[in-house]
């Protein structure tokens, strides 16, 4: 258990555990920006249903954390002060960007911190470069499943409630965006709750603590805590940005964004393919605001996430060599 543990190894696992918070406080937009923007449910009682269930989520599957901990860096390489390095890059990175109110990337921020910390420490020989790959077209793709599932879906709603009186729409609607909310909060668990259960399992490892890269299961609830508190506090200057700013959204179109964002996460979340649930959230909101035209998404709004989405990772990765390079100096 963790107050066993060497002073070394208990520090990352405290620190992994504040990245975990610090990604629930950040992505809880990711589950209730939309269900909040089209006022079916109010913020308090929308961010306490996301902490539950983000908490759930967290035990579905530990497939991702095992992504994490084996696929990025050879972990039989890896020391207790790269990880600390990876975790540090990552949480400035998420309060900084909660601070702002800008829907980045948590998981593009602890793989980022990896990297940079990794190489810092031993060259880019510890990187499992088919590993990476693996990691980078998930993180492509799924913003790009998202938006393409996002316009399918609310084509589908849009035909199959054409000839429905628009106060029956927005009743089924707001019924039904309680359930689509509830999934992406479970989903966000399943997939988001598991990068902090990976780093923490590779320090485990690395301090010969663990013969194997498996999680135990006091890290799958800790870790689910960690999210769950996170969570409840509630970014919620990323919640108006992801959820008011960039597109007015109805309730059918809540459904809509969170439904196929759902689909995309606990699909990843199945074959333990780490996505940022902000990207696939985002990009399903773009897509169900393109159905209505280019001029309904403020695109100037979408840029700047976009741009936030591009710096994300080589930041991370940069701020987590420096540190990993002042830590070597001790």
């Amino acid at each position: 258990m963790i107050l066993g543990l060497p002073p070394l190894v208990f520090l990352v696992v405290a620190f992994a555990l504040l990245f975990d918070f610090t990604n629930g406080w950040h992505d809880s937009a990711n589950a209730v920006a939309t269900v909040i923007s089209t006022r079916v449910m109010s913020p308090m009682v929308a961010i306490v249903m996301a902490a539950i269930l983000n908490f759930v989520g967290a035990f579905l599957s530990t497939a991702v954390a095992k992504t994490i901990g084996s696929d990025i860096v050879d972990p039989h390489q890896v020391t207790q002060l790269l990880t600390l390095a990876a975790l540090l890059s990552a949480i400035v990175w998420n309060t900084f960007t909660v601070w702002i109110g800008m829907p980045v990337s948590s998981s593009h921020a602890i793989v980022g911190g990896v990297i940079g910390a990794a190489v810092a420490q031993s060259g880019f020989a510890i990187l499992k470069g088919k590993g990476i790959a693996k990691i980078v077209e998930s993180f492509l793709v799924s913003p790009i499943l998202g938006f393409a599932i996002g316009l399918l879906v609310i084509w589908v709603v849009i035909v199959l409630f054409a000839r429905s009186a628009p106060s029956r729409v927005n009743s089924f609607f707001g019924r039904a965006q309680m359930v689509s909310a509830g999934f992406m909060a479970l989903s966000h668990g399943s997939n988001d709750a598991q990068k902090s259960m990976g780093i923490v399992t590779l320090a485990l490892f690395s301090a010969g603590k663990l013969s194997k890269i498996d999680v135990p299961t006091w890290v799958v609830g800790a870790c689910a805590i960690a999210m769950g508190i996170g969570t409840a506090a509630g970014g919620r200057k990323v919640i108006h940005t992801l959820g008011m700013k960039m597109i007015h959204l109805k309730p059918y179109q809540g459904f809509a964004a969170e439904t196929s964002a759902s689909a995309v996460i606990l699909t990843a979340s199945h074959f333990g393919l780490p996505v940022s649930t902000t990207h696939v959230i985002s990009s399903a909101i773009m897509g169900v605001g393109a159905q209505k035209g280019v001029s309904a998404v403020r695109w100037g709004v979408a840029r700047n996430i976009l741009l936030a989405w591009t710096f994300t990772l080589p930041l991370t990765a940069g701020v987590a060599w420096l540190l990993m390079k002042l830590f070597l100096l001790f």
